[in-house]
């Protein structure tokens, strides 16, 4: 990090988890747990996280596994040849967490499921991520970020109302599975050092896309039909949605009355305050596709920028629809110090998005840049050595 004297004083510091993952729900969980101070030891294939390959290459090095594998060491094992196992095998008897992303059963195929470790090493946490779980009718069928948007139901709410099925443009089922999963780890962290019990944990790709669906579940549940898509409108408010300008499109959130007013006096219609297809939230929601219609009309004369100054001023929530470049050059990102830069293995130099996380005005610091396949062998070997007799537990 840029501002080292504010570092994170790191929560986790003396966990040891070795994570048994690839490409994203997995990686991303350990690395949340590695921002957090954790020390984490990614167990490869020889031929590495298939992440590795994903373009943009800097160099020959992938920009995508960098941003998923910051603060790890790797070592790459055959988990089926016998050194490979054996030391696998080492690394979970000492470890404190191990996070794993196979399907269902080819951990204990390898004879590394959590059964050989409850009672040499009863403390541990073992956590597994997969697209449907551990259990049930579909435990047995792999997934990926799409299949699980598509089965989860966001798919069916993605998109404009006439237009063909969308995913999120963000890999939500992925990176929602690795939250939950590193949320179930803290939390049986504390389980550990209070009671020195360790724990099971199944996190699924599709319970964590159900799981961030609250209102489309509930609204299904309290009126028996399905939500549908509605582009980048919202069923409950409106206006609450992307607008058009003379010079592109921006958004308004006027989620309440109040809002709604300030908007009607910055388009010069006070009229429509009063009128009966938008007098409360209900009433604007239920006739948004003439609201929208009616304010386009207006909008359509001035650019983005010109409304957005006014919504602004009126304290109307806005926003342009940024480019990633624009939001990542952004004077905010740039105060809150989440870009940060990074070196590669092989000595290129990139930028990467850091941890969000401020605890007690303290940052997460990036100690360790995203590790070369196998590049910390030694190091691994060397911990194993010096833990078979001085293994430091998480009980506190």
């Amino acid at each position: 990090m840029s501002d080292a004297g504010h570092d994170l004083d790191a929560p986790l510091r003396g966990v040891t988890v070795v994570e048994f993952c690839s490409v994203a729900a997995g990686p991303f969980c350990g690395m949340l747990l590695a921002d957090m101070g954790a020390e984490v030891i990614k167990v490869e294939p020889p031929s590495g996280d298939t992440l590795r390959q994903w373009p943009p290459l800097n160099n020959g090095f992938s920009e995508n596994f960098a941003s998923l594998n910051r603060n790890k060491m790797s070592i790459a094992l055959d988990l089926k040849s016998e050194e490979g196992h054996a030391t696998a095998d080492q690394l979970i008897r000492q470890a404190d967490v191990v996070i794993e992303n196979n399907r269902p059963g080819v951990m204990d195929r390898l004879n590394l499921g959590p059964s050989r470790y409850a009672e040499s090493n009863p403390e541990l946490i073992y956590c597994s991520l997969s697209a449907f779980g551990q259990t049930g009718p579909r435990a047995k069928d792999g997934g990926f970020d799409v299949t699980v948007q598509a089965f989860s139901g966001i798919m069916s709410v993605t998109g404009e109302a006439d237009g063909g099925p969308v995913k999120c443009g963000v890999p939500i089922s992925d990176f929602s599975t690795g939250l939950y999963a590193a949320f179930a780890i803290a939390s049986a962290i504390a389980r550990v050092r209070s009671e020195g019990k360790g724990a099971r944990i199944d996190v699924s790709m599709l319970g964590s896309s159900l799981g961030i669906a609250a209102l489309q579940t509930s609204e299904y549940f309290g009126s028996g039909r399905d939500p549908v898509k509605l582009g980048a409108a919202h069923p409950r408010n409106a206006p609450y949605e992307a607008f058009e300008a003379s010079d592109g499109h921006f958004v308004i959130a006027a989620g309440n009355d109040k809002l709604w007013r300030s908007v009607c006096d910055i388009v010069e219609r006070p009229d429509l305050v009063a009128d009966p297809r938008f007098v409360t939230t209900s009433d604007r929601a239920a006739n948004q596709g003439e609201l929208k219609a009616l304010l386009n009309a207006i909008f359509v004369a001035r650019p983005a920028q010109d409304w957005l100054d006014r919504l602004v001023a009126a304290g109307v929530p806005c926003s342009p629809i940024n480019p990633y470049s624009a939001v990542l050059d952004d004077a905010h990102v740039e105060a809150q110090q989440w870009v940060q830069p990074i070196r590669l293995p092989n000595g290129a130099e990139t930028r990467t998005f850091a941890s969000p996380l401020v605890i007690d005005g303290q940052r997460a610091a990036i100690r360790r840049p995203p590790p070369e396949l196998d590049g910390d062998r030694e190091a691994v070997l060397d911990l194993l050595k010096t833990r078979e007799t001085t293994r430091a537990r998480i009980v506190r």
